[in-house]
């Protein structure tokens, strides 16, 4: 009980929300210009030293008190020791979602906070690397990273990027490993019906979808987006009527692979057009509860036993991924590829051999991962409170690590004070 009776002392004694102002100003001032706007800094920055030599001549641990101080509150200070005692260990790597978990549209105007990208080169300052890990094309991606962390850190061989939900992984710095195409290990039946809904899915679709719809520019998955503003009831109507199209198209592929290889599965007749859409409806509606209400809503939902679907269809489509997100995307990605076996091969690329993650995301793609490191005892898991339900159960399950909406900083200002505290031992 003696580190918790420590920072109850530093709380109580010494005024550390002006300190972790004034940390917070000299950490995010913008580089201007202007010799007056310098003076304040550098004032501030001598009023931030002064207050914080006050605590590193109090405590015997006096630095480490003082940066907790600096930028963790008195709850995350004690959240971060109670999941010190829990897992005795500092997070050694971040695995971090981006679309609403680092920036939010409704929360951070779409971009991700500078005190959230400032702390998060402290992380790596530490020697704690990063894994980016989300659903969004690489150039995307890599774009906003190099805008927000600077290119040093992006190409530094401490950062990698998972991307199109572990499709591909891009670790830059690591020579013939820096970008891994996970899909070409993929058999080629699964690839060529990937490559036919590809090519089909704008051409044939309605006319009135693709004027409200665009393909996202991926390497592999396939995932309509909205040609309208995300979370909108435009967006939320057409991404409806995409996902039942792209349910359809999807059918129609697997149909036309599975009779050209006379693996139909349906005691060697061809598959029925009609019967193997009605089939491929009703199996993703049986895997998520998402998807058969937007089938329900769009007239879609076939009430058929699924028990009836022959053998090898449902081989073939337990092996594909339809992800619904609402006024958002639909999309379809393969399920031997997720964001769980990209991070494996990040890690492994860049050394981490006994990892003990931070995973922050929203979704159920980035539940995968939670749980992986759940039942490996490899890390600790945080999400919104706008995440799907199954993610932010998991969470308050696990370690209650809740953020408000665009707050992804709160959990990285705890996992931090959490780093400082376990080096105490």
């Amino acid at each position: 009980m003696e580190r918790y009776d420590l920072v109850y002392r530093l709380y109580d004694e010494y005024d550390t929300k002006t300190l972790r102002e004034y940390q917070e100003f000299v950490d995010i001032f913008p580089a201007v210009d202007s010799r007056v706007a310098l003076e304040h800094w550098q004032g501030a920055t001598e009023e931030l030293e002064d207050r914080k030599d006050e605590i590193r001549s109090a405590f015997a641990a006096g630095e480490t008190f003082a940066e907790v101080a600096a930028r963790a509150t008195r709850d995350q200070a004690f959240t971060a020791l109670d999941l010190e005692a829990k897992y005795g260990r500092a997070v050694n790597v971040l695995v971090l979602d981006v679309d609403e978990t680092l920036r939010s549209a409704g929360g951070t105007d779409n971009e991700i906070p500078r005190e959230t990208l400032h702390l998060l080169t402290e992380f790596y300052d530490a020697g704690v690397p990063i894994v980016i890990c989300t659903g969004q094309t690489l150039e995307n991606v890599k774009g906003f990273a190099i805008q927000g962390l600077g290119s040093e850190i992006v190409h530094s061989g401490d950062l990698s990027i998972v991307y199109e939900a572990g499709t591909g992984v891009f670790t830059p710095g690591h020579g013939a490993e820096t970008k891994q195409l996970l899909y070409e290990d993929l058999e080629e039946s699964i690839r060529t019906v990937f490559d036919d809904v590809r090519s089909r899915v704008l051409p044939e679709a309605p006319e009135e979808l693709r004027r409200g719809c665009h393909l996202q520019g991926n390497e592999f998955n396939v995932t309509m987006k909205p040609n309208y503003e995300t979370g909108s009831a435009d967006a939320r109507e057409v991404i409806d009527e995409a996902l039942v199209y792209l349910i359809d198209l999807l059918a129609d592929a697997v149909g036309t692979t599975l009779d050209g290889d006379g693996s139909n599965g349906n005691g060697g007749a061809e598959l029925d057009g009609e019967t193997v859409v009605d089939w491929t409806r009703a199996f993703y509606a049986a895997q998520d509860p998402e998807i058969r209400a937007v089938l329900e809503g769009e007239g879609a939902y076939p009430d058929i036993d699924t028990n009836g679907v022959p053998e090898r269809l449902a081989a073939v489509l337990e092996r594909i991924d339809v992800a619904y997100y609402e006024a958002d995307a639909a999309e379809i990605g393969s399920l031997e590829l997720n964001k769980v076996v990209g991070v494996e091969r990040a890690l492994d690329v860049l050394g981490v051999d006994d990892p003990f993650a931070l995973v922050m995301g929203d979704s159920k793609s980035d539940l995968r991962v939670m749980e992986w490191v759940a039942d490996t005892d490899a890390g600790i898991a945080a999400a919104p409170e706008h995440a799907s339900q199954d993610t932010l159960e998991h969470v308050l399950e696990t370690d209650e690590l809740v953020f408000d909406r665009g707050k992804s900083v709160d959990v990285l200002r705890t996992v931090y004070a959490l780093n400082r505290l376990a080096r105490l031992g």
